[in-house]
């Protein structure tokens, strides 16, 4: 199955891209979070990983190129019959039930979320003696 890889948005604001380098050619096999291509922002310079595990069918660019954000950088030909991709075209699950990790901690166990909130305890005043009330002379 042929899947597009777009220019990811790599920063707040930035709308394009510098290809520097490819660290990969046409027909390469390549493996999720392997790295694609250097690119440079007006912030850094980033390297780009694949998403998908799979072949390289076409790289659209050439070192040197302005790429925008969201247009078609690598094409890859998928293994696996149509309709296997994950939800919403993501990666698939590995056989292990994981998703593979893009960037930062990977995707959160089942039911893990915001821990449970502890019930406050009632908060009455201390009760304080009151003090023996003279009469006025």
């Amino acid at each position: 199955m042929l899947k597009v890889f777009n220019l990811p948005d790599l920063g707040e604001g930035l709308t394009e891209s510098e290809l520097l380098d490819w660290k990969v050619s046409v027909g390469d096999s390549v493996t999720v979070n392997q790295v694609l291509a250097e690119v440079e922002t007006a912030k850094a310079v980033v390297e780009l990983s694949s998403p998908f595990e799979g072949t390289i069918t076409a790289l659209h660019g050439e070192p040197g190129a302005v790429v925008a954000v969201g247009a078609p950088i690598v094409s890859f030909d998928l293994p696996g019959e149509p309709g296997q991709d994950g939800p919403d075209g993501a990666a698939p699950a590995r056989s292990d039930g994981r998703v593979p990790t893009l960037v930062g901690y990977g995707a959160a166990a089942e039911g893990a979320g915001r821990p449970a909130r502890r019930a406050r305890a009632a908060r009455t005043a201390p009760e304080v003696p009151a003090a023996p009330v003279q009469a006025a002379s």
